[in-house]
């Protein structure tokens, strides 16, 4: 099994087409015919079923497929960060908090410090970000929760909180001045984040700790974007429970209210995530560097 018949395997397999894949990869048919029936002998199993009409894939060539896609990402990936024209430029995967909210702060005096560095940012949930770490598509990825995977290293880097916002109005104002109770304001309409996000699975463990199920909610909406969950709360949709980091702006503008909720289950951290054992570029390292120094705090964990 070599790289140039994975290419061609998934190749047809995407194209559903011996003759595409092979104008593709600027092959003839028969090369490419060649390098699926090598496959097939070498694991010994049939990968795709070729008639007149169609090309199908067998359940064990859809198996191979995934996992040539990956290795030849991998690859891809490499090279790009070998080659002398992108040594400089950082792969960054970022969640929502980190690259709204963080990377604006940092980026400019790393960028004075590092003018030879350069950064291409990509922005998912923490759970797409540990995806594209996982895959090889991203150098280093900023999330906003840990993650357990044998593959992977997390090293927190900004302590940050969870906090309730609501709008601003005289019915929120006057359960502020009574220091009302968390399960008070949890009756009313809540919108909360998407599946996979940090602020989500922070949130959850909240509710959690309050003996509240989701169900026993008011969902009102789902967004997976932060500004707009402070737009529509300002707007008074109803209330929601965020990083106190994005929440900030909004409630030195008097656009919305901020109730604390108890430190022992609001704090939360935000992480790098990187390949376990794997060997960073100068540029990375470099960066590593100057964020956690940029957000130096006692206790870390």
């Amino acid at each position: 099994m070599d790289m140039k018949q994975l290419q061609s395997f998934t190749a047809v397999v995407r194209y559903r087409s011996f003759t595409k894949a092979a104008e593709r990869l600027y092959l003839s048919q028969p090369t490419i015919s060649t390098h699926i029936r090598n496959l097939e002998e070498e694991l010994g199993t049939c990968l795709i079923v070729r008639t007149k009409r169609s090309v199908d894939v067998t359940p064990r060539g859809q198996e191979l497929y995934e996992c040539a896609c990956n290795i030849l990402s991998l690859r891809d990936n490499l090279i790009r960060r070998w080659s002398s024209n992108e040594s400089s430029i950082i792969q960054l995967g970022a969640s929502t908090i980190p690259s709204a909210y963080i990377l604006p702060e940092i980026l400019p005096a790393y960028g004075k410090a590092h003018p030879e560095a350069y950064f291409t940012i990509h922005q998912s949930d923490s759970r797409g970000v540990v995806e594209g770490i996982l895959n090889g598509s991203f150098d280093l990825g900023m999330i906003g929760m840990k993650y357990d995977h044998e593959d992977l290293t997390c090293i927190p880097f900004y302590r940050d909180r969870m906090v309730l916002i609501t709008p601003v109005n005289p019915h929120f104002l006057s359960l502020k001045e009574q220091d009302a109770p968390l399960q008070r304001l949890l009756q009313e309409p809540i919108i909360l984040r998407e599946q996979g996000s940090g602020s989500k699975k922070s949130a959850e463990y909240f509710l959690d700790s309050m003996g509240i199920a989701e169900e026993q909610l008011k969902v009102t909406a789902r967004i997976n974007d932060q500004e707009s969950i402070k737009n529509l709360v300002a707007g008074g949709l109803g209330v929601s429970i965020i990083s106190e980091r994005a929440a900030l702006n909004f409630v030195q503008e008097k656009r919305v209210l901020l109730f604390d909720l108890p430190e022992h289950v609001s704090q939360r951290y935000l992480y790098f995530v990187m390949k376990r054992n794997y060997a960073l570029t100068e540029h990375v390292r470099a960066f590593i560097t100057h964020v956690k120094k940029y957000y130096a705090l006692d206790g870390m964990p």
